[in-house]
């Protein structure tokens, strides 16, 4: 009967073994996290233009249930993760959360709903003068500001030297952040000015303890999921076994020296979700 289902890879150190046996061994009590951006969905130039990959739906549809909920957490608007990952009013994802802007938001595929506080003022402040700095560096050819409503992003992919660019505004941007009473974290290409307090190891922490999860799975690719890796690091440092996984990209490659697994970017991923339930039957 099993002889048709595809092995999964082995993770290359002894907790991420022991969360991947756990994960296997009770489905019911395990929460899948998985951002979205280089994750579910493939990283373009266009942040707008991301869409998650076209088995994404499929695999959770088959994963969801037999674990105890799937959560998207991401540093996007929760809406505009839904939306660009068609996640909602799809049979079998009733249970699925977003977490957006890295825990600030919420949206629940049983409601619907998104709820949210009020943007930090910082915020304003610095979507206001942005557009100045980056004309007084220089760095507003082919750079792109984005409104996420709780924070602001400046992606550098377009410009003519997306590294250089990149480089050339860490220190005005951490300038302009500490002046608004914000942080800046780098990603790919993009630096995101945001309240301090906001990552998704908090939101993913929170999560495993509102469920009362006994184990996690948690995905990643990108410089700001380091904080979810230290959560889960933390949560095994308690007995909750977990899993870390990366999708692999040649643009970072810090998160593949932390995990556990390593897959082929959201491809990857995607055949990773779909072995897990294939094998947690």
């Amino acid at each position: 009967m099993g002889s048709h289902k595809e092995s999964l890879p082995v993770p290359v150190t002894p907790r991420g073994r022991d969360g991947l046996d756990a994960i296997l061994a009770r489905p019911a009590g395990t929460l899948v996290a998985l951002d979205f951006d280089g994750t579910l969905a493939a990283i373009v130039a266009d942040p707008e233009r991301a869409r998650a990959h076209p088995d994404a739906v499929p695999a959770l549809v088959a994963l969801a249930p037999k674990v105890a909920a799937v959560a998207v957490i991401t540093g996007r608007p929760a809406e505009v993760a839904v939306r660009y990952g068609g996640f909602a009013g799809v049979a079998g994802l009733e249970h699925l959360v977003v977490l957006g802007h890295y825990g600030a938001e919420r949206w629940d595929a049983v409601s619907g709903e998104v709820t949210a506080p009020d943007p930090h003022p910082g915020v304003a402040a610095v979507r206001d003068e942005l557009p100045r700095v980056l004309e007084r560096t220089g760095a507003g050819t082919g750079t792109w500001i984005e409104d996420k409503g709780h924070a602001v992003a400046v992606h550098t992919r377009r410009a003519a030297d997306p590294q250089g660019t990149f480089e050339a505004l860490r220190e005005p941007l951490h300038d302009l952040a500490a002046r608004s009473g914000l942080v800046v974290e780098p990603g790919r290409m993009v630096l995101e000015l945001r309240p301090p307090g906001m990552d998704k190891g908090r939101a993913l922490s929170e999560y495993v303890r509102e469920l009362g999860a006994g184990s996690v799975l948690y995905a990643g690719d990108d410089l700001g999921d380091l904080p979810a890796y230290a959560a889960v690091d933390e949560l095994r440092s308690d007995g909750v076994p977990g899993l870390l996984v990366c999708s692999g990209s040649e643009e970072v490659t810090e998160l593949s020296k932390r995990a556990d697994l390593v897959v082929d970017g959201p491809e990857g991923v995607v055949r990773l979700l779909r072995q897990i339930a294939d094998q947690a039957d």
